[in-house]
């Protein structure tokens, strides 16, 4: 009977932890004070219309390490040229949603 009610139990929660995307929970993990639920499913809304899922990951890291943003920034490599030009058009418009 208490497996059942485990089970039950995981079961009910999973689709909501299911639900969050990458970029949602690395804001939320974030040791930021700005990290608030609203605030960081308004941003993986955003991510979710203007980010791949491969470009969510790579921005998911900025929060636990900012330098690899700037690392990434300042990179001739040019598929960090098109890929941070797909981010800021990302932040642009999670800005203007989020605020």
């Amino acid at each position: 009977m208490k497996k059942l009610l485990l089970i039950t139990a995981l079961a009910a929660l999973t689709p909501m932890i299911a639900q969050a995307g990458v970029l949602e929970r690395a804001c939320l993990r974030s040791d930021r004070g700005a990290a608030k639920s609203q605030l960081c499913g308004c941003i993986q809304n955003v991510a979710d219309r203007t980010l791949s899922r491969g470009d969510q990951r790579v921005a998911a890291k900025f929060f636990k390490d900012p330098q690899r943003a700037q690392d990434m920034r300042q990179s001739s490599n040019s598929s960090h040229e098109v890929f941070w030009k797909r981010y800021r058009a990302f932040g642009a418009s999670a800005e203007q949603s989020c605020s």
